[in-house]
């Protein structure tokens, strides 16, 4: 099971590579063949051109990864790792700036959702004190 995930990411990192490899020349060739200016023929050996390049070679083909398990789903892209990755590493205290989220919504506390940052929690007198309520 261990070998399926490295492989997994191992797989995605080299399509990562042939990405940016191949980047310019499947920009160029895509540029010739959307210039209506261009002969059609010249068109029609642009687009053999592109057919040619790896498939891998194409930004479509990445996915976004959890970097621990190898998930493609539910992946957050600025930590690279997935949602269940992401709650048991910030429960346990891993991540620096994540907490626990506690929100006031109609004087009842509710909690269960992470939040990013460390802002202060909102306090019940002060919800009440805009209201114009004591």
């Amino acid at each position: 099971m261990e070998v399926r995930r490295e492989n997994r990411n191992i797989h995605d990192n080299q399509r990562r590579q042939l990405a940016e490899k191949y980047e310019l020349k499947r920009k160029l060739f895509k540029a010739f063949l959307r210039d209506p200016e261009i002969p059609a023929e010249l068109r029609e050996q642009q687009q053999c051109k592109l057919a040619k390049l790896p498939r891998n070679s194409s930004f479509t083909r990445l996915r976004n990864r959890c970097i621990f398990t190898g998930r493609p789903r539910g992946v957050y892209s600025f930590f690279r790792m997935s949602r269940i990755v992401f709650r048991e590493l910030a429960n346990k205290g891993a991540l620096q700036g994540i907490k626990k989220a506690s929100c006031v919504k109609l004087g009842k506390l509710k909690s269960g959702a992470l939040r990013v940052g460390t802002q202060a929690p909102v306090q019940l007198s002060s919800v009440h004190a805009a209201d114009g309520k004591e």
